[in-house]
C-alpha cells in the first residue's frame, strides 16, 4: 500500500469513495471538511494499493481505482499530534465495504508510519465512527487500534432510537406531545433561504445555552446558514411554533440512515407545553421512520458530566439505547509498529525506490496544487508575478543581488558563458577548467558557448575537483574555472577563488546538485562570480519539469543573461543580441516558491539519514564518502559509495528490494560526444566512475528504510 497526502486534485476521488464506502458520511466529504480549514490544519491521507499507484490512467483521472481507504485528519504542530477528526465530526479510517480486518490493520500500519516519518508525529487521537453509521457495522479499526497499542482516551454517551424496532415510548412523552397539540403548537421545517426563521431559532438557542449552561454554540448563525446552503438535503432545522413564535427547535444532520441531532433548545413556554416531545414524536414516528436510527447526540456541557436540556427530556422517554462515542490515544511507537508489521510479514516485501519523487511532491500538498491552480486561473504563464517572486526569494535565500530564471540548468551554464564572451571579449576556443568526473552537461555548456573544456582530475577523498591540480592546467587561453559541487558537497572554494584572482579568471559555480549548502557562512550560488542551478524534479529543490536559474552580484552580467534567455530582447520585438528561448515558466516558479521555505529542513533530514549510513555501514568492500568538518557543506543530493564489485552489489540490492543508481557510469572523456578527449589519461576519474554507486536517500525516506539498506549492504559479500 502507498499513502498519499490529500490534495485538491483528489477531491472528486475522495468524495466518491466516501459516498460508497462502508462508514463514510457527508460530514467527511470535502465541502464539509474544507469549511473548517480556517480552524484546523488538514493532514488527511489516502491509501492506495501500491500496484496501481503510478498507473498512468489512474494518475490522469485521480479516480478511485485502487483506493483502499481515506483517513480524515488534522495536525496540531505544538502537540505533535494527529487528530482524526477535529471539528464537529468523528472520523477514523474510512474503508471500502469489502475491507477485511487484516486489510484495515495493514492500512492503519501504513498511516501510522507515514505520520511518524513525514509529520514527526508522536501520537494520534483517533475517533472512530460509531457502528450505527456503517453499512456493515463491524468496526475492524478497533482491532487495528488494539494491535497498535491504543488506549481509551475519552468516552461520551449518546442515546439512539432504533427506528426499525423502537422501544415503547413512555406515556409521559406521549401526553406531553398531545398537550402541545392541545395548545396549538405546530411543527415547521425551515425552508431554504428562510434566514429570519434561522435567526430567531439561533437567538433562542444562544439565550438558552448561555443562561442555563454558560456556554455558546460551536457554530455561529452565519456558519449554519452557509452549511445549510451547501448541504440542503443533509442539514435540516425543525421549529416548534405557536402563533408564528419559535418556542423550540432541533438542528439535524442526516447521514445516510441516521438522523443526528446537533442542537436542541426550548424556551420556558416550550418546556411547559411539551414542544420538544411533539417535535421528537414527529421525527421518530413520521418524518424519519424509514431511517435506521435517530441519534440524540452527545452532551458537551462540562465534558458530558451533565445533560443539556433537550437530552434530559428525550434520552429515555422515546426508547433510546446507549451508543458510545469513544476516542483513543495511540502513541506512535516504532517498535510496536515494527512488531505488528513483522507479524504480518510485509516489511521485506516493500520495495525501496531510489527516489520517492511523487511522495516528495505529495508532501507539499495542498499548497502545491493550489499554487499551480492560481497560475492557471491567472491567465499569465510566462514572465509574470510568480517568476519575479521566486527570483527575488531565491536571490535573497542565496544572498545574491540578482537571480535570472531560465529553462534548465544546462541553459544557465551556457548563457553565463555566452554573456561573459560578449562582456569580456572571450574568443572561440578559449578554455574553461571543469572537473573530469562531472555530469556531461557541464562540458556541453562550455562547448555550446564556443569554448573548450579542460578536464581536472578529482580528489579521490571527496570526489570534487582537486584544487591542487588546477594551476597546472592554466594556459594563456584559460578564461574561467567551473567547479561542480558534486553530489551536494561544496568544493574548496577559498582555494579556487584564490587561484582565480591570481590568474584573472572568472569562477562559475555549477551548483545544480547543492541547493542550500553553506561554505564559511555563505550559500552555494554566492561563492564565485556567477552560479548556475538546475531545478530538475529530482534535485533538492526541484520543480515539476525543467527549470534553472543564474545567480550573480554583477548587474551587467544579470541584465545580459536575462536578455540572451529572452531571444536577445528586453523590449518586445527589439533584439539587441543573438539570444535563445530559455525562461522559467510561471507554474515552475510557483512550485519552487512553495518548496523553497522547506529546503533547509529537507536538507537537514538528508544529512540525518546520511549520518545513519556513515555511522552504521561497515563492510570492507564498501568505501563511504566523507562528511565535511562542517556538515552544512553537504546536502547529500545523492549518497555515493564506492565498491570494487559495484555491479554485484547493485544486483544484490535489487534482488532484495532496494533500487540504486550509478552517478555516472561513463566519464565525459569516454563519451562518444567527445572523441577529442578520448586520449586523456585520467585514472582517478576512471576509477570513480567504475566504482561509484548511489544509495537511496530523500527527505521522505524513513529511518527504518535506511536501516534496511544498511543491513543489506553490511550483509553483502562476494560469496553471495
Amino acid at each position: 500500500m502507498i499513502v498519499v497526502p490529500y490534495s485538491v486534485n483528489h477531491k472528486e476521488a475522495w468524495d466518491k469513495f466516501v459516498a460508497q464506502s462502508k462508514n463514510g458520511t457527508f460530514l467527511l466529504q470535502r465541502n464539509f471538511m474544507d469549511y473548517h480549514a480556517d480552524r484546523f490544519t488538514d493532514c488527511s491521507l489516502l491509501v492506495f494499493e501500491s500496484a496501481v499507484v503510478g498507473d498512468e490512467e489512474r494518475e490522469k483521472c485521480y479516480g478511485i481505482e485502487g483506493l483502499k481507504a481515506v483517513f480524515p485528519a488534522n495536525w496540531v504542530e505544538q502537540e505533535r499530534c494527529v487528530y482524526s477528526h477535529q471539528g464537529l465530526t468523528y472520523g477514523g479510517i474510512i474503508m471500502e465495504q469489502e475491507a477485511t480486518q487484516e486489510e484495515v490493520l495493514e492500512a492503519m500500519c501504513h498511516i501510522v508510519r507515514y505520520c511518524i516519518d513525514m509529520l514527526g508525529a508522536q501520537r494520534i487521537v483517533y475517533k472512530p465512527i460509531p457502528y450505527i453509521y456503517s453499512i456493515l457495522p463491524a468496526q475492524e479499526d478497533l482491532y487495528a487500534l488494539f494491535r497498535l497499542g491504543a488506549r481509551l482516551h475519552t468516552r461520551a454517551i449518546s442515546s439512539v432510537v432504533d427506528l426499525s424496532s423502537p422501544l415503547k415510548m413512555r406515556t409521559l412523552r406521549l401526553r406531553q406531545a398531545k398537550k402541545a397539540l392541545d395548545h396549538n403548537l405546530y411543527i415547521d421545517r425551515l425552508m431554504d433561504g428562510d434566514s429570519e426563521g434561522l435567526h430567531r431559532y439561533w437567538e433562542l438557542l444562544t439565550d438558552v445555552l448561555e443562561k442555563r449552561h454558560g456556554i455558546k454554540p460551536v457554530h455561529k448563525e452565519e456558519e449554519i446558514a452557509l452549511l445549510m446552503s451547501r448541504f440542503p438535503k443533509e442539514i435540516k432545522l425543525f421549529l416548534v411554533k405557536h402563533d408564528n413564535r419559535v418556542l423550540a427547535g432541533a438542528l439535524l444532520f442526516i447521514c445516510r440512515q441516521v438522523a443526528h441531532v446537533q442542537y436542541i433548545a426550548s424556551n420556558d413556554e416550550g418546556r411547559e407545553f411539551g414542544a420538544l416531545d411533539l417535535l421528537f414524536r414527529h421525527l421518530i414516528m413520521e418524518r424519519y421512520k424509514t431511517l435506521d436510527y435517530l441519534d440524540f447526540g452527545i452532551s458537551t456541557e462540562q465534558g458530558g458530566r451533565i445533560l443539556n436540556e433537550g437530552l434530559i427530556f428525550q434520552k429515555e422517554g422515546f426508547g433510546g439505547r446507549g451508543v458510545c462515542y469513544d476516542s483513543y490515544d495511540l502513541p506512535l511507537d516504532r517498535d510496536v509498529l515494527r512488531a505488528v508489521r513483522e507479524d504480518k510479514g510485509t516489511e521485506e516485501q516493500e520495495r525501496i525506490k531510489f527516489l520517492y519523487l511523487k511522495s516528495v511532491n505529495d508532501s507539499f500538498e495542498p499548497a502545491l496544487s493550489l499554487a499551480i491552480d492560481d497560475v492557471v486561473r491567472s491567465g499569465w504563464y510566462l514572465q509574470g508575478n510568480a517568476g519575479r517572486r521566486f527570483e527575488q526569494e531565491f536571490a535573497a535565500y542565496c544572498g545574491t543581488r540578482y537571480c535570472v530564471g531560465v529553462g534548465n540548468g544546462l541553459d544557465a551554464l551556457t548563457i553565463i558563458l555566452r554573456a561573459y564572451r560578449q562582456l569580456l571579449g572571450w574568443q572561440a576556443g578559449d578554455e574553461v577548467i571543469v572537473p573530469a568526473n562531472t555530469f556531461i552537461a557541464t562540458l556541453l555548456a562550455v562547448s555550446e558557448a564556443g569554448l573548450v573544456p579542460v578536464l581536472c582530475e578529482p580528489s579521490p577523498e571527496d570526489c570534487l575537483m582537486d584544487a591542487k591540480r588546477i594551476e597546472g592546467l592554466i594556459s594563456p587561453r584559460t578564461r574561467a574555472i567551473m567547479p561542480v559541487h558534486l553530489y551536494g558537497r561544496v568544493c574548496n572554494m577559498s582555494v579556487v577563488n584564490d587561484i582565480a584572482r591570481r590568474h584573472d579568471l572568472r569562477v562559475i559555480e555549477d551548483a545544480a546538485q547543492a541547493h542550500g549548502a553553506m561554505y564559511r557562512g555563505l550559500r552555494v550560488g554566492h561563492l564565485g562570480d556567477a552560479a548556475a542551478f538546475s531545478f530538475y524534479p529530482g534535485k533538492n529543490l526541484g520543480c515539476l519539469g525543467d527549470g534553472g536559474a543564474i545567480l550573480t552580484d554583477d548587474e551587467a552580467l544579470a541584465r545580459l543573461c536575462r536578455m540572451i534567455g529572452n531571444y536577445g530582447s528586453t523590449t518586445k520585438y527589439v533584439h539587441e543580441v543573438k539570444g535563445v528561448n530559455s525562461r522559467l515558466d510561471e507554474i515552475q516558479a510557483a512550485v519552487l516558491s512553495v518548496k523553497l521555505p522547506r529546503l533547509d529542513e529537507d536538507n537537514e533530514k538528508r544529512r540525518h539519514l546520511a549520518g545513519l549510513y556513515l555511522s552504521e555501514i561497515q563492510n570492507p568492500l564498501v568505501t563511504l564518502p566523507e562528511m565535511p568538518k562542517n556538515p552544512l557543506e553537504h546536502v547529500f543530493y545523492v549518497f555515493p559509495i564506492r565498491c570494487v564489485v559495484r555491479e554485484e552489489l547493485k544486483e544484490y540490492l535489487r534482488l532484495h528490494g532496494v533500487d540504486t543508481q550509478i552517478h555516472y557510469p561513463v566519464p565525459p572523456h569516454r563519451q562518444g560526444a567527445y572523441p577529442e578527449l578520448s586520449g586523456l589519461c585520467l585514472p582517478v576519474s576512471d576509477r570513480l566512475h567504475r566504482e561509484t554507486l548511489s544509495l537511496p536517500i530523500s527527505p521522505v525516506m524513513s529511518e527504518a528504510q535506511i536501516r534496511r539498506v544498511i543491513r543489506l549492504v553490511n550483509e553483502f559479500n562476494l560469496e553471495e
